[in-house]
């Protein structure tokens, strides 16, 4: 698994942007191949962080691409600025149920 975690440091609503992000980028996401899970946090202090969770490197790369064209052009009016974004492998998962992997 591939994991993209896109941190936006001023929002200024989290609430509304994730509430408007729904729709378009869960359209996108449902559409993209690979696409896994995907959550959005308010971290406090303007910080919204969306966490996207993929089968490779490959299919985030792709739906992140169209991710980050989505916000640029439907979310002007939230600032929402450049994101920090880190990527990487996903090493350990443990689900409730006693599955897990290590990778």
């Amino acid at each position: 698994m591939y994991m993209v975690i896109r941190k936006y440091a001023k929002v200024r609503s989290v609430a509304d942007a994730a509430r408007r992000a729904k729709s378009g980028v869960g359209e996108i996401l449902r559409q993209s191949h690979g696409f896994k899970s995907y959550y959005v946090l308010d971290a406090g202090d303007g910080a919204g962080i969306a966490v996207m969770i993929f089968d490779d490197r490959e299919s985030a790369n792709a739906a992140n691409a169209k991710i980050l064209a989505f916000v640029q052009a439907s979310l002007p009016d939230l600032d929402l600025g450049v994101p920090e974004i880190t990527t990487g492998e996903v090493l350990v998962h443990i689900e409730p149920n006693g599955s897990s992997g290590i990778k």
